[in-house]
């Protein structure tokens, strides 16, 4: 059985090789995922959900730490429903799936599988919302949606997924937009400090904005291949859904007024987002802070006395610290383990071994630069924290390099030409017109799209980067997932 997972590991793809095979040997050799039957759906295996899990506890109580509550709402919209928010539903149509038969009985109103659930909480709000004391609403939920994709991979792009999408509603526009920004916020400092991941925040263009949204926000982050990847959305919807689901509260001049709403989600895709980020040829690299283990720990020569009962020891030291950790006693040798531990991007591991514990000491590896010291048990459990912060803070540093290594300023579209065949994918900055046209012409001809206007603007030349009239706006523009 050793032998046979030693070669799993041995036999991950080259992310240089093929980028795209790199990344699935990860989720399958690292136990994240599994295939099944149900087409375009995965099994999220025990080490993948754990990583989920870690993500959802950290968020869910950044959601509640600003007033959010937790809700949930039907898997199934009706139809009817459905159809309220024309400009909603034109954007979905592609993707839902249906439910037509209840049993052996057509369905008189067929049931759409929730792609999203904008209709369902404005039905709830219609029901619950009748004067500005019951404003504003701050809701959010935990479920798997359903997309009926053509094109998949595990994490980044399935059928049924997990995700968090929180739906608010407000008695006026500013608070509203205010609330869509905040979350945004909120993405982005979980982004950087969880999954030491920077992100460039910013507005999306008006085609590539969400459906039946006034305005769409959106975290972007570059992957080692040098390609985009929408990290988290923030919508601000106005008073649209309001309208057409008549959704009206009496405010505090005894008028009837529309209120104004949001969305904001993230999914499991952020676990791809991880793997694509920090992962290198050995496998894995997790952030701490997501980290199902945190600290393995390695008995060197366990079977000699008091080997085992130390690093158990030391393992309840830590985890009384508040590290998850784990002590691998199994019959593999260390070099497996060491390897196995590798490809699941463990930050920190720690060898003990005899003469270990005749100095009081141990010996430390960080997974991010493989750096090996020799450590003193006494105090042990503030120096592994140490050495956490250090793995995330070099794996933030390494993907910022990354990403400042591969943006490249550009005043013509010869020039985006040119320095993607020169350097390869990358974020493209460059001045936009504000004109649809001319962003459809970028990505023809130059092959990246939009990706967002960042809210840290830059004046790179006073043209559009395609027509030559006179930009408004700076835009990052790549390649994306």
């Amino acid at each position: 059985m050793a032998k046979d997972n030693k070669k799993m590991v041995d036999a991950i793809t080259s992310m240089d090789e093929d980028f795209a095979k790199w990344y699935t040997d990860i989720c399958k050799k690292a136990e994240l995922t599994e295939y099944t039957s149900v087409k375009g759906c995965m099994v999220i295996r025990p080490y993948g959900y754990a990583i989920w899990e870690n993500i959802q506890r950290i968020l869910d109580g950044m959601f509640k730490a600003t007033g959010h509550e937790n809700v949930c709402m039907p898997m199934f919209i009706p139809e009817s429903l459905l159809q309220k928010e024309k400009d909603h539903v034109e954007g979905f149509a592609p993707e839902v799936a249906w439910v037509t038969h209840g049993g052996s009985e057509k369905l008189e109103d067929r049931l759409c599988v929730r792609p999203t659930s904008e209709t369902l909480f404005c039905e709830h709000y219609s029901n619950i919302i009748h004067s500005y004391r019951d404003l504003p609403k701050l809701y959010n939920q935990w479920v798997s949606v359903v997309r009926w994709e053509k094109t998949t991979r595990p994490f980044l792009r399935s059928r049924e997924f997990l995700w968090q999408e929180g739906h608010t509603i407000h008695a006026t526009a500013e608070e509203a937009i205010a609330e869509t920004e905040r979350m945004l916020n909120v993405y982005a400092q979980f982004c950087e400090e969880s999954l030491a991941m920077p992100v460039v925040k910013g507005r999306k263009t008006e085609s590539d904005k969400f459906a039946g949204a006034v305005s769409t926000y959106a975290i972007e982050a570059l992957m080692h291949d040098g390609k985009a990847l929408q990290a988290g959305t923030s919508h601000y919807f106005g008073d649209g859904f309001a309208k057409a689901f008549d959704i009206m509260y009496t405010d505090k001049d005894n008028k009837k007024v529309y209120p104004h709403q949001t969305s904001w989600g993230v999914t499991t895709r952020l676990i791809g987002a991880v793997i694509m980020t920090h992962g290198d040829n050995n496998g894995l690299v997790l952030p701490p802070a997501v980290a199902p283990i945190q600290a393995v720990i390695v008995p060197i020569q366990q079977f000699k006395e008091g080997v085992l009962e130390k690093a158990n020891e030391v393992a309840e030291a830590l985890k009384a610290a508040g590290i998850r950790v784990k002590v691998d006693d199994s019959d593999n040798s260390p070099g497996w383990k060491f390897a196995e531990y590798e490809m699941k991007g463990v930050p920190v591991r720690i060898e003990i071994g005899p003469k270990d514990i005749e100095q009081n000491q141990c010996v430390i590896v960080t997974r991010h630069n493989r750096e090996k010291s020799f450590v003193s048990l006494e105090g042990l459990a503030e120096t592994v924290k140490t050495k956490l912060k250090e793995v995330h803070d070099g794996l933030y540093q390494a993907a910022l390099e990354n990403r400042e290594r591969r943006t490249y300023s550009c005043v013509t579209m010869d020039e985006i030409t040119e320095a993607l065949e020169k350097n390869g994918d990358g974020f493209i900055k460059a001045m936009w017109c504000g004109e649809e046209a001319c962003e459809d012409e970028v990505k023809e001809k130059t092959g990246v799209g939009s990706r967002c206007i960042p809210f840290d603007q830059e004046q790179l030349s006073d043209k559009c980067v395609c027509c030559g009239k006179p930009a408004k706006y700076m835009v990052y523009w790549g390649k994306a997932y």
